[in-house]
């Protein structure tokens, strides 16, 4: 007699996932699936795990274990492979947020003097200027106070070394690598999503303890 084989489902947590307020959470929006079957695939990425109500803010962590709950109770017998995140973070927005254009261009003249005031303190720093006469002087034979023909391809370079750490100009990039802004960047949102999603967990944990609440 042939035993049938139970049926599985391979499940990876999003990172993050953006809904509107009262929107529900399903296990489609939360996850990516691969089931068995077509049919099992289908009932399980419309499995709600979550509706979201005013009182939980604009932030809400969806735990693993509580997927794992909800979906045992809708198929006892199918068995789970979870991988990647254990946690989801749900972000509660009415519209995504626009960049705000005032701002941008407040924060880019900042940005833009403030890094040429760098360079320009630095030079004085370490006497660039002298530096240069002394280079003109060494190659010519000849010192002049205002080697142009040296200090302008020299600025030029500047700008053309930092379009080229930063793998871009406007908006072309050189290559498909990554520059160190962007890495930056992205770095600095998975340390905002783990202390967000660590934070969520804390309020949750402390909720449950003040009501008596305990995982089963």
């Amino acid at each position: 007699m042939e035993v049938s084989k139970p049926s599985v489902l391979y499940l990876r947590l999003k990172k993050r996932i953006y809904i509107k307020p009262d929107q529900p959470v399903t296990l489609g929006q939360a996850a990516r699936l691969l089931a068995s079957g077509n049919i099992l695939e289908k009932r399980l990425r419309e499995l709600v795990l979550y509706k979201h109500n005013k009182a939980d803010g604009n932030r809400v962590v969806i735990d693993l274990l509580q997927i794992v709950k909800q979906i045992r109770e809708l198929n006892p017998d199918l068995v789970i492979e979870a991988y990647g995140d254990p946690q989801v973070l749900v972000m509660v927005a009415e519209k995504p947020v626009k960049p705000r254009i005032p701002v941008l261009i407040v924060a880019w003249l900042l940005l833009f003097f403030g890094a040429g005031l760098a360079i320009m303190n630095f030079h004085t720093d370490v006497s660039m200027k002298e530096v240069h006469i002394r280079i003109v002087e060494l190659i010519t034979g000849e010192r002049t106070d205002h080697p142009l023909w040296f200090q302008i391809p020299y600025s030029l370079g500047i700008g053309l070394g930092m379009a080229l750490f930063f793998n871009h100009l406007f908006r072309k990039r050189f290559n498909e690598e990554p520059n160190p802004l962007e890495v930056e960047l992205y770095m600095y949102q998975e340390n905002v999503n783990a202390y967000v999603i660590a934070d969520e967990m804390r309020k949750k944990a402390e909720y449950d303890q003040t009501n008596g609440k305990r995982d089963d």
